[in-house]
């Protein structure tokens, strides 16, 4: 059983093996949106294992995740090659915890080829402004939120409204941590949009997580993201939400929806 305490993503990274064995987590609980890592981190883990079981990969595209159970900090990686054709390759990628499945990714890994058609996403609009001028929001929230990121205001409205959240976003600690790596981080930081249009405190949960990596090499400037989760719809206990990440130079990195379960 491998074991090391740290709270910082990238020891978290280390701690991932290119193998099987099982392993604890080091300062798991630095991490935990309640009894889980919250969904960005456990993406961003379940690629570390990819590239670390397969490290001839082509550069990281897509992927769609399930979030199956609570990812705690006694895992076991499972990574296994599901196609590998001539340009694109898929690669299924798991996490168990305590012995059982709590995340399956299918990961979507292509070579860069001649562009047949260009069509570039729009800037990030209403533009709020650079992350340098935002005000501050820190210091509420998850732990996580609070130790390990750095959070700025992105829009003007707050409480109850419209199902939309903005913010900018940034791991403190970065050195050495792959810009990819920290998009997938920070993708999926935010808590849904819905939670603006709930009627009532409640707990929420990601179910699961779509989406196409637009900048293959995700590039910033000094690590702050615009991230957005966005409620398209809502009911049943359930909402549709649209997750999408842009630069600091507001040009988008990241495309993607996500079903979220609401209680309460």
């Amino acid at each position: 059983m491998l074991s090391i305490g740290t709270m910082e993503f990238a020891n978290l990274v280390d701690a991932v093996p290119a193998d099987t064995r099982p392993i604890v987590l080091p300062g798991a609980d630095r991490w935990m949106q309640g009894r889980t890592l919250f969904g960005g981190a456990s993406a961003a883990l379940a690629l570390v294992a990819a590239r670390k079981a397969l490290p001839d990969l082509p550069p990281f595209r897509a992927a769609q995740v399930g979030f199956v159970a609570p990812v705690g900090e006694n895992l076991a990686f499972a990574v296994s090659m599901v196609r590998q054709g001539r340009n694109v390759t898929q690669v299924r990628s798991d996490i168990a915890c305590d012995g059982k499945l709590a995340l399956t990714a299918l990961m979507l890994f292509g070579e860069e080829r001649e562009p047949n058609a260009l069509h570039p996403a729009g800037k990030a609009a209403p533009w709020p402004g650079p992350p340098e001028d935002a005000e501050d929001v820190g210091g509420g929230g998850p732990q996580y939120f609070t130790q390990n990121l750095e959070i700025r205001r992105a829009q003007d409205e707050k409480g109850p409204g419209v199902p939309v959240v903005r913010r900018w976003v940034r791991l403190k600690e970065r050195d050495g941590l792959d810009p990819v790596v920290q998009a997938l981080v920070l993708g999926d930081a935010l808590p849904p949009g819905s939670m603006r249009a709930m009627r009532r405190q409640g707990p929420l949960s990601s179910i699961n997580w779509s989406f196409n990596l637009l900048d293959p090499e995700a590039k910033t400037r000094d690590g702050w993201f615009l991230a957005e989760a966005a409620s398209d719809h809502a009911d049943h206990g359930y909402s549709s939400e649209r997750l999408r990440l842009w630069n600091a130079d507001g040009e988008q990195v990241l495309a993607g929806m996500q079903a979220a379960a609401i209680f309460g």
